[in-house]
């Protein structure tokens, strides 16, 4: 069964560009270390909520933008394998591809699924 890492961050409207730059070279490590697929989602319809939202839980400023991110692995053993070895990479270090982001801010876990439509094999 696959498994999910999510985030949710908040970026400077005025760094897309830089954040899908920073996205792409992180994220290409990550496929070169064994991710299915990676989607970074720049936020185009994220409400203000009555209790809570995406914008408060990473406390988006006015000029900033949500993202909703995830990556999707074949299995988790080979997910902690994989961060293990990416953060060892030089071309993840804050000075070859800085975060044009707060990273404090972002929030992130692991997921398994438990509902995949269509389900795996199915036509």
């Amino acid at each position: 069964m696959s498994y999910i890492d999510g985030f949710v961050l908040a970026v400077p409207t005025d760094n897309r560009e830089t954040f899908i730059a920073h996205a792409k070279m992180a994220n290409s490590v990550f496929i070169e270390l064994g991710a299915l697929r990676v989607m970074e989602c720049w936020g185009d319809d994220v409400p203000e909520g009555k209790v809570t939202d995406f914008r408060r839980a990473v406390q988006a400023k006015d000029d900033e933008t949500v993202l909703f991110s995830w990556i999707e692995w074949p299995d988790k053993a080979t997910r902690d394998a994989a961060f293990e070895q990416a953060m060892k990479d030089p071309r993840m270090t804050p000075e070859a591809n800085p975060m044009p982001f707060d990273g404090k801010r972002m929030i992130y876990g692991g997921f398994r699924p438990v509902v995949v439509l269509p389900e795996p094999g199915a036509q």
